[in-house]
């Protein structure tokens, strides 16, 4: 395939940086679906997914958080750095940012589950089980999560390595 260049045509580009962004998000999200999985493993003490369907209002913040967290994804890959003269095939899937994407999910789901934990044990008269009594609390909680989320990604995706 030939690379991208001056000599491509500019509706071939925007068609590939519109399926770049495309390849992207999907990879997040599965990320997130994945990180929200992980949340309910590592914090078995909250009941996030059996509860936030509880309340119109935890699932409003639930499903707002789902949209910054995509925003923010699809910002950090409309802006992310990309190498122009590489092959269309290696525009769209660029496993380096791809491998980056992955380790940042890794690491921010332990380093924010750790922070967590800690927080939790510094402050033993701020019960954080007590979420577990209301679902927009536990709404509000992993609303928090998706942005906090989000944020790791679109740093990974705009990281210029």
């Amino acid at each position: 395939m030939p690379e991208i260049g001056l000599a491509t045509p500019y509706w071939l580009i925007v068609l590939m940086w519109v399926a770049r962004i495309t390849v992207l998000v999907a990879i997040c999200t599965l990320l997130a679906w994945l990180g929200i999985r992980a949340l309910d493993a590592m914090t078995p003490d909250i009941k996030e997914r059996e509860r936030i369907g509880e309340s119109p209002l935890a699932t409003g913040l639930f499903i707002a958080g789902f949209f910054i967290l995509v925003g923010l994804v699809i910002h950090g890959a409309a802006t992310a750095y990309t190498a122009v003269g590489t092959s269309a095939v290696s525009f769209i899937f660029d496993f380096r940012t791809w491998g980056l994407v992955a380790i940042s999910f890794a690491i921010s789901l332990l380093i924010g589950i750790a922070i967590l934990k800690i927080v939790d044990k510094l402050t033993p008269k701020i019960p954080f089980l007590s979420i577990n009594k209301d679902p927009k609390a536990i709404g509000i909680y992993v609303f928090g999560y998706l942005v906090f989320f989000g944020l790791i990604l679109h740093a990974a995706l705009t990281t210029p390595l």
